[in-house]
């Protein structure tokens, strides 16, 4: 009887995230591909600062540092249409 609880809860847990509508790679965020501050436009490399990065909605977002973080909180959707603009922009070339 134990046996048959055990496989039952295995089996519940691993149907978890089908039941979310996940998939094994839906958990990873999205890449940031600028190599700027998207609140600041600074420049990574050479700006001796510290970047800061953080995952909002799948994507990764990557600041120069953490104090860009409260700009970016302030709209998060503007900077987040930024970002995809700016994609678009690199997809093109």
């Amino acid at each position: 009887m134990k046996l048959l609880h055990v496989v039952s809860v295995a089996a519940a847990l691993a149907s978890l995230p089908m039941l979310r509508g996940a998939d094994a790679n839906s958990s990873k965020p999205k890449p940031y591909t600028l190599d700027y501050c998207l609140v600041s436009d600074e420049k990574f490399e050479g700006s001796g600062m510290t970047p800061y990065e953080m995952v909002k909605d799948g994507q990764t977002i990557k600041f120069c540092c953490k104090s860009c973080l409260k700009d970016f909180n302030k709209d998060a959707a503007k900077y987040l249409k930024k970002l995809a603009d700016a994609e678009k922009k690199t997809d093109k070339k």
